[in-house]
């Protein structure tokens, strides 16, 4: 809206721009001036308050009020008073539709301090829920001082960025320094606003702030973390997000405790494997960005958990730490009437393959069904009775017990070791959560 007021004249402006405030040290304080009858002309400060000072700040697309100012605090002004004993409920989009009459003199011309800020976003991290803190003045990004911030202000910063809660906030060597003007601004948050413009905010001295104190937030939906590999989302080696790069996590001291915060943080679920098999799914590349890290296993983030500091390590990438969490799809079955039946498949390196049928029978059937949760096994069927599948068979001659909790548990001859089997034989499964689902009941 300010751009568009300097660049035409007032009486041309006179449906767009219909209040300024003057005299302050940005666009958002200063006097509060309105347009009548082609003139801009003060507002007298009886019944001035907050509520009338929301209106101008919404008005001018300059966040909320922080302050009312009385008495000329921005200095006299001169022309007609063109509004007195203002009140506004507050839902008004203009001033000018607030209710008002215009006896006063210019001693009394009342003022607005707005927040000003009318954009922020996270920047340089791994995604939008992850970064930088930088606001937006009109047309200007300005990075926050980490003097100026705690976590109350970044749960208000990830609400509005709809980023779940703050996990942490860190400083300038996650996510770099930025550049340009420093918002040195104290953002007194109680926790519970739905934006940061709902926060008061006081000043900070400026001299005290340098882009190596730029502020950085990781809010709880962001993606800082990830397991590659396998595949899925829910297993596979595990890389975290530091100071622009993606690296991996050493296997020393690693343990199941950790592997539950990890699983927590990506919500997959509990940890069901700790991978302690060194680069289980394959090592990475890059740096290699922590070590020795102990978890009470109770953390919602990884973040929480000590180490010795980020890079510190006596490790190889041969040494990578892999997870898998209990939301890991491993097997699935496909050409059924429902998720309960179907050609039995399983995820290994990074592909869905399938099951010959040789010595595959209701023991085997049974695991399938129970790792599924879709009951017990009505049927252990062979030659690729939901179909043919494609890609590699994975496994031949499966001999399960029936106890084991996932059909990768039971002894085969090997993954993608089989006979003569083509996909003609694929085996299938048919669960009773099958019967269930198509029950007309």
């Amino acid at each position: 809206m300010f751009g568009m007021f300097t660049n035409c004249l007032p009486l041309s402006c006179v449906d767009s721009v219909s209040v300024r405030l003057v005299n302050g040290n940005n666009p958002c304080a200063g006097r509060v001036e309105v347009l009548h009858d082609g003139q801009w002309g003060t507002v007298c400060h009886r019944d001035w308050d907050i509520t009338d000072a929301a209106v101008v700040c919404r008005e001018l697309d300059c966040g909320t009020a922080v302050k009312a100012t009385l008495n000329a605090h921005f200095g006299q002004g001169s022309g007609s008073i063109s509004m007195s004993n203002v009140y506004c409920s507050g839902s008004e989009t203009a001033l000018k539709d607030c209710r008002s009459d215009s006896r006063c003199s210019h001693d009394n011309d009342v003022g607005v301090i707005c927040s000003g800020y009318t954009d922020l976003r996270l920047v340089n991290g791994s995604d939008s829920c992850s970064g930088r803190v930088e606001l937006q003045f009109l047309n200007d990004l300005g990075t926050v001082c980490d003097a100026c911030w705690d976590m109350r202000a970044a749960n208000v910063l990830c609400r509005q960025l709809n980023c779940g809660i703050a996990v942490s906030v860190v400083g300038s060597d996650w996510f770099g320094e930025g550049s340009g003007e420093i918002r040195a601004d104290v953002f007194n948050c109680d926790g519970n606003e739905t934006k940061l413009s709902e926060c008061s905010i006081s000043s900070w001295s400026r001299a005290e702030c340098s882009h190596s104190r730029d502020v950085g937030v990781i809010c709880s939906n962001h993606g800082s973390i990830r397991l590659v590999g396998s595949g899925g989302d829910c297993a596979g080696r595990l890389e975290v997000f530091h100071s622009g790069s993606w690296g991996t996590v050493c296997d020393d001291s690693w343990d199941i405790k950790d592997a539950h915060v990890v699983c927590r943080q990506l919500q997959c679920g509990v940890a069901l494997s700790n991978q302690q098999v060194p680069a289980w799914f394959g090592p990475g590349s890059g740096p290699i960005w922590l070590d020795e890290v102990e978890c009470e296993g109770n953390e919602t983030s990884l973040w929480s958990c000590s180490s010795p500091g980020w890079g510190k390590h006596d490790c190889q990438h041969k040494e990578d730490v892999g997870v898998v969490c209990s939301d890991f799809e491993t097997v699935r079955l496909v050409g059924g009437n429902s998720p309960c039946s179907g050609r039995v498949e399983v995820h290994h390196d990074g592909q869905w393959g399938t099951v010959c049928d040789d010595d595959w029978e209701m023991t085997d059937a049974a695991v399938v069904c129970r790792e599924l949760g879709c009951g017990a096994a009505v049927e252990a069927l062979d030659r690729a009775r939901f179909g043919q599948g494609s890609g590699p068979i994975w496994m031949d001659n499966v001999a399960c017990r029936g106890s084991e909790s996932t059909l990768k548990d039971c002894r085969s001859r090997g993954w993608g070791v089989h006979g003569s089997c083509s996909h003609c034989e694929d085996a299938g499964v048919r669960c009773s959560g099958d019967l269930l689902s198509t029950s007309p009941c």
